[in-house]
């Protein structure tokens, strides 16, 4: 699936990989360490917050998941 922004798209790809590889084996193993992929999902969320800026996407009452976020209502 390619990203809202084109130029995205290939820093999508990137951090996906990189994230199934870490789920896969490492925390799925029981490995809760540090998330090798933390920064480059950084690139990839600041990469799509400007597509939906450029595009002019409405965004109310939406908001970004990140490492140190809590789903609402947990």
């Amino acid at each position: 699936m390619n990203s809202v922004g084109e130029g995205c798209t290939e820093l999508k790809r990137e951090y996906d990989q990189c994230f199934n590889r870490w789920f896969a084996e490492k925390f799925l193993k029981g490995d809760r360490g540090d998330d090798p992929c933390k920064e480059m999902f950084k690139k990839y969320q600041s990469c799509v917050k400007k597509a939906i800026k450029e595009k002019d996407i409405p965004i109310d009452g939406v908001e970004f998941m990140g490492p140190n976020k809590e789903k609402p209502g947990s």
